[in-house]
């Protein structure tokens, strides 16, 4: 069974970029703002700063204590021509907030793509793209399932998907999850642990596991154990370091054009 390692990827993906940053005559600079100190969060904003570090870009961790101070540090951040990227660490406490948030970004400077207005694309579903791309997985002719539709992953991607005509469903709360037996890629990104369990994968699936949740301070995808221990599925990605660092990479990627 074929693994979808995005840590193999990012890695090429990496040192390109660490080239290109040298040849700048700016350090591009990236801004975080987030208002929780949940280990889910911390851990993936401590991996955006220690990437920033590997390859040289700045990055500005901001911490703030409500709605109000968010939405000034996000307007000062737009007028600010030191700073390239932003991005609204999700979630955020307020989440009835969120869409409003985010929509204040400036668009050359939305580089996760949240808004849905801005210059680039979602962060988390292009890696996917990039993921699927970099394994050879052929979607033109792939009946494909997306289940959940947030807005990080969801919803951008069914977009893109749509955009490019191809065969896909979109799956939320309410559905019959067992109509997943007919598709061969499916795409998860519900962020409710186990979720996706055996009885609805079929032999030679392709299965990308995009959801995130933390239970008792561990992560956990939407994919069961028991599915991880099949050996005939097509290709899955692995519990640990399949689309989380290629999210990352692209996340860099758009920053580093946002930069020039």
């Amino acid at each position: 069974m074929k693994s979808l390692n995005g840590k193999e990827l990012a890695d090429f993906i990496k040192e390109r970029q660490a080239h290109e940053i040298r040849s700048l005559e700016k350090q591009p600079v990236l801004l975080i703002i987030r208002d929780s100190d949940d280990p889910v969060i911390s851990k993936y904003v401590n991996l955006k700063i220690r990437y920033g570090e590997d390859i040289g870009v700045k990055v500005i961790d901001f911490k703030a204590s409500s709605a109000a101070e968010i939405e000034n540090r996000i307007k000062e951040a737009n007028l600010d021509p030191e700073i390239d990227g932003i991005i609204l660490q999700l979630p955020i406490t307020d989440k009835d907030k969120t869409d409003e948030l985010t929509s204040l970004i400036a668009p050359e400077k939305d580089v996760d793509g949240l808004s849905g207005n801005g210059d680039f694309d979602s962060a988390t579903a292009t890696a996917i793209l990039w993921l699927l791309a970099g394994y050879n997985i052929n979607l033109e002719t792939a009946k494909i399932a997306i289940v959940g539709r947030g807005k990080l992953v969801g919803a951008p991607l069914y977009k893109i998907f749509s955009a490019s005509n191809y065969r896909v469903d979109l799956f939320h709360r309410g559905s019959d999850l067992k109509e997943l037996a007919n598709y061969d890629v499916i795409i998860t990104a519900t962020g409710v642990p186990g979720l996706i369990t055996s009885d609805f994968i079929r032999p030679g699936t392709v299965l990308v596991d995009a959801g995130t949740a933390s239970e008792k301070g561990i992560l956990k995808g939407d994919v069961s154990d028991e599915v991880r221990e099949r050996n005939d599925l097509g290709a899955i990605t692995p519990a640990i370091g399949g689309v989380g660092p290629l999210t990352v990479s692209c996340l860099f990627d758009h920053v580093i054009i946002a930069s020039k």
